[in-house]
């Protein structure tokens, strides 16, 4: 699913991984000014080849999700034999669901920043990681020069470690919504009852059955689904202040970065990728970009960029979901 690049692995590469590092430090120092958000030392940055960054991810997955693994091989266990026969199966249907999803993701992502996502016991996870295939070849595809982009890239992700390391208690704050999203996974009675009224109400009212939080939300309890907005309003402030960030300071220093911001957002408008977007869930992944977005702006727009640090303060600080999507409530209620 992942594919490969053809200069992935050539001298482009090794030059991306021999600039890398010097981006993410001037990057980290110009982030730290914007934001006033700081954070310890310099991060590590790793250069890496879309198949390095699925096995990163699968590693995640495959820790955050052992008590829910736990749980099914209990229930089948206690089922006898044909039990183990359809444990067999659900676990190669996971692995190949998994697999195609984050190959095809390995496809798309530019960069990640790592301790949110602590894969190794002995390794504090403070990396800057680039997906040297995929940026080399948005740099080919839209003629981007190489060192604006790659330098606006560690403005993002800059921009993302500091939310987590300068923010004392955001990293347990979102693994623990992660954690409890995955603790709630249980069998809910009833469940195709409630389907099927809700696909008869969905076409009452004509909207679709699935939709932006993909088959998770359609499948989800409700106690679920208020995890899942927690989620959402979480990623959509960080994503929303990451990329106004990269943004303002890529229009000072950066010639193109006009250009490479306009692309990247059509880039995730892509019509060919709607309707996997919308089953997998990651349509909710791209409207966090803009609604974040338009969420950060607004609340600058009527309260100033400093009306921002009351969201870092407490987690209930944070805006809702309904509150993204209406920043004069969530000035209203904190600041």
């Amino acid at each position: 699913m992942a594919g490969r690049y053809p200069l992935g692995g050539t001298y482009h590469e090794r030059l991306l991984r021999s600039q890398a590092p010097e981006f993410v430090a001037r990057a980290g120092r110009l982030v730290m000014e914007e934001t006033g958000l700081t954070g310890p030392g310099v991060p590590q940055v790793a250069v890496v080849s879309r198949a390095e960054w699925a096995e990163r991810n699968i590693r995640f997955f495959s820790k955050m999700l052992e008590p829910t693994e736990v749980r099914l091989a209990e229930r089948f266990q206690a089922s006898g034999l044909v039990g183990k026969a359809a444990a067999v199966a659900s676990q190669r249907l996971v692995a190949a669901e998994m697999g195609a999803l984050l190959g095809f993701m390995a496809r798309r992502v530019l960069g990640q920043y790592e301790l949110v996502l602590p894969a190794d016991e002995d390794n504090d996870g403070d990396t800057v990681y680039l997906v040297g295939e995929n940026v080399l070849s948005l740099e080919r595809t839209h003629q981007f020069r190489p060192v604006e982009f790659r330098f606006w890239l560690a403005l993002h992700e800059c921009t993302h470690r500091l939310q987590f390391v300068g923010i004392p208690w955001m990293r347990e704050y979102f693994l623990g919504l992660v954690q409890e999203l995955v603790a709630t996974a249980q069998p809910e009675p009833g469940r195709m009852g409630r389907l099927v009224t809700e696909a008869r109400t969905a076409a009452a009212e004509g909207r679709p059955l699935v939709g932006e939080t993909g088959l998770l939300g359609l499948f989800a309890s409700h106690d679920q689904r208020a995890l899942l907005d927690r989620v959402q309003a979480l990623m959509s402030f960080l994503e929303g202040h990451g990329h106004v960030v990269m943004d303002r300071i890529g229009a000072r220093v950066l010639v193109t970065q006009r250009r490479m911001s306009n692309t990247l957002k059509q880039r995730r408008k892509d019509p060919r990728t709607a309707a996997f977007y919308r089953l997998t869930g990651l349509e909710m992944k791209m409207r966090q970009y803009e609604l974040g977005e338009k969420f950060v702006l607004g609340v600058e727009k009527q309260a100033g960029w400093s009306a921002l640090d009351h969201a870092w303060t407490a987690a209930e600080h944070l805006p809702t979901k309904d509150e993204i999507e209406h920043p004069e409530q969530w000035l209203a209620r904190v600041a």
